[in-house]
């Protein structure tokens, strides 16, 4: 308690501290001046500069600029970005930029909740922008006429709308490539070494990971074998796929849709229990890994490029294990039951928090023009994936008769590329885009294809949970029972 009080102080402190600097005049001002410029056309014909705070990946690096998705983007509007780029920590060093009074023109991949952009709007610090949207930006404007169900998802309960979005289809349905995140693979090759079948019951899978354990499948004599790995409260690497072996199964909002329209809570079902039961069965034999609970991303890939893991979970095998034939998807496992089921994540290619505008902005005509850019098709898949022409690494793509073809990756890991890459930030990739605009990525393809092949027949649930924008009241009461609850989930579960 201490420790928290002191914190806070210590926050509350820097704070005021940053409001002071903040407003000690022109020179420190984290914007743009007023460029006085009205109908605007890019690129304009004198370079300006608009100042924002952004996030990037790990992998990326720290100056946006360096990336040739930006040089480029420069060249074509004449507009150079003076980013504030934070590669860890960004909530917290964006809430102090915020808390300085000191605002940049712009928050781009701006990682806001629901309640921090109606927060952020109350306070002042953001603008709405739909009154941009129709004066400024034909291309988001057309796509929220053609698609309407994104502009209703971008609107706050109070009919405005302060950010936008990011929006990437792949599918329809249950068929979309966000229908299951985090995949269960399992080491073939172990399985030939030992003569196993590959499982189809949870029974039958305990039984090859006792084996994979104990006989030695990778042959060098050591018992460094991990048989069954995860990421603990890690989304796509998280366990919770084999869940729905036991009855209606969980995903990350621990919150499924029966086919009555009902939600449903599943961390309190006795399929849940009995799910925990079986997987506390696999840690007394010690069949899970003793570091699932505590490990990070680096750890676990780490474990993958040694080829260690018997069974493991991330929405693409290539992210961890490689580009390479050892490892297969584990097929839906029958329960106790002997039904099998796969469980819906309330996943879609749509977040609404991926830009705002604030209030400091002096230039809000020229802003709208230039993120309008983002929602051009061509601009769009590069901010989604990559670039092309890029002479010092590896390219997501090749340009070629005014489209973009994905190109192969030789082993290159495409999570890795693509953070190295990518534009990310406000886009919109739709699924009328392939074929005409970009090629559907190989290994977007391969995994639909999978997913079609193994998990599509065992989807009973007709309906996620949508991406409903409550107000601020019930935001507020919903990220506090969440902040509890979900925090209570994991440590329950790991106990």
């Amino acid at each position: 308690m201490k420790k928290s009080i002191l914190a806070l102080s210590l926050l509350v402190v820097t704070a005021l501290t940053l409001t002071a600097c903040g407003k000690s005049g022109a020179a420190a001002s984290k914007s743009s001046p007023d460029y006085e410029l009205t109908k605007v056309k890019l690129p304009l014909k004198k370079k300006v500069t608009l100042k924002m705070i952004s996030q990037g990946a790990a992998l990326a690096p720290k100056d946006p600029n360096s990336k040739l998705i930006f040089k480029r983007l420069e060249k074509d509007t004449n507009v150079h970005i003076d980013w504030t780029n934070y590669n860890a920590d960004f909530a917290e060093k964006r809430n102090l930029d915020i808390a300085s009074g000191d605002l940049p023109d712009a928050i781009f991949n701006a990682g806001a909740s629901d309640y921090d952009l109606l927060n952020w709007a109350d306070s002042d610090v953001i603008v709405p922008v739909e009154g941009l949207i129709d004066k400024y930006m034909p291309n988001l404007k057309k796509i929220f006429a053609e698609n309407p169900e994104y502009k209703q998802l971008s609107t706050a309960p109070d009919g405005h709308i302060y950010s936008f979005p990011w929006i990437e289809e792949l599918g329809k349905d249950k068929e979309s490539i966000h229908t299951v995140n985090d995949m269960a693979w399992i080491n073939t090759s172990w399985l030939k070494k030992l003569g196993l079948k590959m499982p189809t019951t949870t029974a039958e899978l305990m039984t090859v990971l006792q084996a994979f354990k104990t006989k030695d499948p990778n042959g060098n004599g050591k018992a460094d074998e991990i048989p069954f790995s995860f990421i603990n409260n890690g989304g796509n690497e998280d366990l919770k796929f084999l869940f729905a072996a036991f009855g209606l199964g969980d995903n990350d909002d621990h919150l499924i849709v029966d086919n009555k329209g009902k939600a449903i809570f599943t961390a309190d079902k006795p399929g849940y229990q009995a799910a925990i039961k079986y997987f506390h069965e696999m840690y007394q034999a010690g069949l899970i890994d003793s570091e699932a609970f505590e490990q990070d991303w680096n750890t676990y890939v780490a474990k993958g490029k040694a080829q260690k893991l018997g069974v493991y979970f991330t929405w693409d095998k290539t992210n961890i294990t490689g580009d390479n034939d050892d490892y297969d998807v584990l097929p839906v496992l029958a329960g106790p039951s002997g039904e099998k089921h796969v469980t819906r994540t309330n996943g879609m290619g749509f977040s609404r928090d991926r830009f705002v505008i604030t209030s400091a902005n002096k230039n809000q005509e020229l802003t709208a023009r230039w993120v309008d850019k983002m929602y051009e098709p061509l601009q769009s898949v590069q901010n989604n994936w990559g670039t092309y022409g890029d002479k010092k690494q590896a390219n997501i793509f090749e340009l070629k008769d005014g489209m973009l073809h994905h190109l192969p990756l030789n082993g290159t890991a495409p999570g890795e590329l693509r953070q190295k890459t990518e534009g990310a930030g406000p886009l919109a990739v739709l699924n009328s885009y392939y074929g005409k605009v970009t090629t559907m990525p190989d290994d977007a393809q391969w995994r639909l294809n999978l997913m079609h092949q193994t998990y599509t027949p065992y989807i009973t649930n007709d309906n996620t949970y949508p991406k409903v924008f409550l107000d601020k009241k019930d935001t507020d009461r919903l990220a506090k029972i969440e902040t509890d609850m979900w925090d209570y989930i994991y440590r329950k579960r790991a106990e």
